[in-house]
């Protein structure tokens, strides 16, 4: 997994206060689908952004380009200009056997912080998510319990034999809190490839 940051200002605001800068930039998580430094997240992680970074897992900071985007899936495709000298992309998986109760893990950067891993179950598949911002909706979703919060989109569900089978999209908290409360929700890697012309395994 990668950090995606987006400056959502032409000027880094490291002068200004914290709140200032917080509101500058988008925290995000995203997933290496080519060793080429080619990556998925979610379109709005990157979205209205000035300027794109990635953060490997060596620490190797590298700005990215937008490569394209699926919005009806909220997925998009991003590519660092430098990679480092080993960049193993994910093993994908196939949902067609992933069924409640099955153990998964959310890896990303709540709230910046991490790498950091979450353990659950698959709580429900073929799910629909409307967004409470845009009143967007967005179906066929895996449905978990392992925690997510801000700065997880993007990120890969992980099973335990190590496949990633989606990517983490949004949470369900009916409270004006942004936190997390049980209900996870992620977009499958079938629906991802399909919308993005990648095949998914």
């Amino acid at each position: 997994v990668v950090r995606v940051i987006g400056l959502m200002s032409d000027e880094d605001s490291g002068e200004d206060k914290p709140e200032k800068r917080a509101l500058d930039r988008s925290l995000g998580t995203g997933v290496v689908i080519v060793d080429n430094g080619t990556i998925l997240t979610n379109l709005h992680v990157v979205h209205g952004a000035k300027r794109l970074t990635v953060v490997f897992f060596d620490g190797m900071e590298s700005e990215a380009e937008f490569v394209g985007a699926h919005p009806d899936k909220d997925l998009a495709i991003i590519r660092a200009k430098k990679i480092p000298d080993d960049l193993p992309p994910a093993t994908m998986g196939s949902t067609a056997n992933l069924k409640p109760g099955d153990e998964v893990v959310v890896v990303g950067f709540p709230f910046g912080i991490g790498p950091s891993v979450s353990a659950g179950v698959v709580s429900g598949i073929n799910r629909t998510f409307v967004s409470p911002d845009d009143q967007r909706s967005l179906s066929g979703l895996i449905q978990f319990d392992a925690a997510a919060n801000p700065g997880n989109s993007g990120g890969p569900l992980v099973t335990m034999s190590g496949e990633v089978v989606g990517i983490v999209t949004a949470i369900l908290n009916p409270t004006p809190a942004r936190t997390f409360i049980g209900i996870g929700f992620a977009t499958t890697m079938e629906s991802a490839g399909a919308a993005l012309g990648v095949p998914p395994f």
